[in-house]
């Protein structure tokens, strides 16, 4: 079983920068992918990042160049680096893991952008 626990969301400045954390426990090893997803209330939930195994990284258009995925040696923590963030980044952001043909999530981080 895998459990993901986010944190590290927060109220920030337009222009500031920001880093969630994703704890993994369990068959944290299994996963085959682990990423990211946000969501604003009343809206469908958005790719954000996601790294494989193989360390194969991909982006959502809307975050490219400006967030960074990446995660610990031993796969048990899952990180996105988030700079120049803009007030449409403000949404619900969740970890997930892909274990099998199981989507496993966490239970969010809120992250507003304001000023």
């Amino acid at each position: 079983q895998v459990q993901l626990v986010e944190s590290g969301g927060d109220l920030v400045q337009p222009g500031g920068s920001l880093r969630l954390s994703c704890s993994v426990s369990g068959s944290a090893l299994s996963a085959k992918a682990m990423g990211w997803y946000r969501q604003v209330p009343g809206n469908t939930r958005e790719f954000v990042a996601q790294m494989t195994a193989g360390s194969q990284k991909d982006y959502g258009d809307s975050v490219k160049g400006r967030f960074t995925i990446s995660r610990n040696v031993a796969r048990t923590m899952v990180y996105l680096q988030m700079n120049s963030l803009t007030p449409d980044d403000t949404a619900v952001y969740y970890c997930y893991a892909k274990v099998g043909s199981i989507v496993i999530w966490g239970q969010g981080t809120q992250v507003t952008v304001s000023s």
